[in-house]
């Protein structure tokens, strides 16, 4: 198993780099197909052109707007590199921060929490690891993340719920869990993929926020205008499909980790049983209120679909079939009281996540029609 780690990290060190090259050149895709799509549009809007009019063939020429792309990105290349470079460097300096402010994290020292601070000491000492920030999310909810970038920004985040539901030891496995991420590096794999998605999902919103004003404020303004409109349209809808494409692209990465880092725990605390204690207690009761998905990507567990389709991570069951079957170890069976309490919150907890999809669906830009 440790050959198969250490395999993953260096999988995942490279992809890192891999993923650091790329999304320049992502982002530079990005700005060529919106450039040729809003000079069309430009076109098209200026030429007088409608749906109602227009007749196949006798649009603006595409070749003028493919010139007016490749110039642009021959003239302003070295600009969006500077952009991607900031962007990562502000991202690199500030997203301990940023997270711990999604997240309605706070940290906490070995005085406030001594049991889980030790936990979480004595782990780090014996696999000879620098301890990561460990913070506490006040919430009910029973989850848990790993962040960071480097030895300076790791940490690990559990929320209340997980604290005052589970045992020591399924709160150490849960605590190894999460620090077999930060030891595979997968959580800088992610972290890179957050950062730059969230770039490209910042242009898609400040052009959507133009689009809203501008069809609100239009009024009956010349076919200009309806150039313009057309334009931030083209435009926001290469945005869109970039942006989409790199929540693919991190969606593919959050599926698999799961599996490494549930090995990796057993592993660490050579406690299978109390890993798949641990992942029982979980389910049905992980949603954290009030977190964006970047968050729910990064969690132990996330029962909320991707884009409402695709789940993001393994189905608990066959994580717990997994190790079952890794170690040779029976499930375990939760004791009667367990479950019956663990019952009717599993119901209130799924109450609460449909609440909240429907209010995070509401304070989705893509998804409103109007300002307030």
């Amino acid at each position: 198993m440790a050959a198969g780690l250490q395999t993953s990290i260096w999988n995942n060190n490279i992809r890192s780099v891999l993923l650091l090259m790329a999304y320049p050149l992502i982002i530079m895709g990005i700005v060529w197909a919106a450039a040729a799509a809003g000079t069309y549009a430009h076109l098209f809007g200026m030429g007088g052109y409608s749906p109602h009019t227009y007749q196949r063939g006798s649009g603006p020429d595409p070749g003028a707007a493919i010139a007016v792309a490749n110039g642009l990105l021959a003239e302003f290349w070295p600009v969006i590199l500077a952009v991607v470079g900031i962007w990562f460097v502000i991202s690199y300096f500030w997203h301990s921060s940023m997270i711990n402010a999604l997240s309605h994290a706070q940290p906490v020292l070995r005085t406030q929490e001594p049991e889980l601070y030790n936990l979480l000491e004595n782990l780090c000492i014996a696999e000879g690891m620098t301890m990561p920030t460990l913070n506490i999310i006040e919430t009910g909810a029973r989850n848990a993340f790993a962040s960071g970038i480097d030895d300076r920004s790791y940490a690990v985040t559990v929320t209340r719920g997980l604290i005052d539901s589970l045992s020591k030891d399924e709160l150490e496995a849960v605590l190894a869990h999460e620090l077999t991420h930060i030891i595979n590096r997968d959580v800088r794999l992610l972290m890179v993929t957050v950062i730059f998605t969230g770039m490209v999902g910042f242009a898609a919103q400040l052009c959507w926020s133009s689009l809203r004003h501008g069809l609100r404020y239009r009024g009956g303004r010349n076919n200009r205008s309806g150039g313009g409109i057309l334009i931030v349209i083209a435009v926001g809808i290469i945005l869109y499909v970039g942006y989409i494409a790199t929540l693919f692209m991190r969606f593919a990465l959050s599926r698999r980790r799961e599996f490494m880092a549930d090995a990796g725990a057993v592993q660490m605390t050579k406690n299978p049983e109390g890993m798949m204690r641990a992942l029982m207690k979980i389910a049905g009761l992980a949603n954290i209120p009030n977190t964006p998905g970047d968050i729910d990507m990064m969690c132990i567990e996330n029962a909320q679909p991707f884009l409402g389709l695709f789940a993001t991570h393994p189905p608990i069951e066959s994580r717990i079939r997994v190790i079952s079957e890794m170690t040779n170890t029976p499930v375990p069976a939760l004791p009667e009281m367990a479950k019956a309490t663990l019952a009717p919150t599993v119901q209130r907890n799924n109450e609460e996540a449909r609440k909240n999809r429907g209010q995070l669906r509401q304070s989705n830009p893509w998804l409103k029609r109007g300002r307030e």
